[in-house]
This record gives structure tokens, sequence and C-alpha cells, in this order.
């Protein structure tokens, strides 16, 4: 019933910026959390960030902190992450999560029930 869509991958040159967004619905994550993992063709799927929904404490990968910022809109069941500063290493499909990790699960998908289809973003040299 809860369903994830994301949008707004695309195509970017190193150096440049993008927008993913995640929209929600059929339900709310009520003391939950949210996040962003990507996938690049041949590797495992990697923690990206999370933020939770309440408090909207925030949490990065070593790899993108300064670089790609994660955000929510209440009103509009959304999810953002803004991307800056792309590098040819952040190509891969990008995923949004929901569910009820522990503190310690927040990087793992499998505290995760909830997915997206993913969004394609490819950066060039």
């Amino acid at each position: 019933q809860v369903q994830l869509v994301e949008s707004g991958g695309g195509w970017v040159q190193a150096g440049g910026s993008l927008r993913l967004s995640c929209t929600f619905s059929g339900g709310i994550f009520i003391n939950g959390v949210m996040a962003w993992f990507r996938q690049a063709p041949g590797k495992e799927r990697e923690f990206v960030t999370a933020i939770t929904w309440t408090r909207g404490s925030t949490y990065y990968a070593d790899s993108v902190k300064g670089r790609f910022t994660i955000s929510k809109d209440n009103t509009k069941s959304a999810l953002y992450l803004q991307m800056n500063s792309l590098k040819p290493e952040d190509t891969a499909v990008y995923y949004c999560a929901g569910g009820y990790p522990s503190s310690g699960d927040y990087g793992r998908g499998p505290g995760y029930r909830y997915w997206g289809q993913g969004t394609q973003v490819t950066v060039s040299s």
C-alpha cells in the first residue's frame, strides 16, 4: 500500500548539480526514518544519507558529506536530495527508502521496509 516514487535523475557533467525528489503515498512514517541509497553498476547498494521524520536529524556517508543535502517537506509528503559538486563516482541508481531502523541500522538497507523504483544519475568527466 505504501509507495515511494523517485524523480529528478539524469545526466550531468562533473562538478554540476542535481536535485532528486521522492514522493510517498499510502502512509506516513511516524517516528520513522527516510533515506537515500545508491547502487552503481556491478556494485553493492550503499548508504548515502538519512533523516528522521519527526526531529529532522540527518546522517551522511563520508563520501558525500559537504556535497549532498537531504531534506523533507511534510506537507508535500516528499523527500529531497540536493547533490552538488558531483563526481563520476556518484554515478548510480538512487533509491529512496523508508522504515523504522534502529539508530545503529540507519546505514543498512535491511533496516528499511519500503523502497522506490530508483532513478538513474550519470555524471560524466
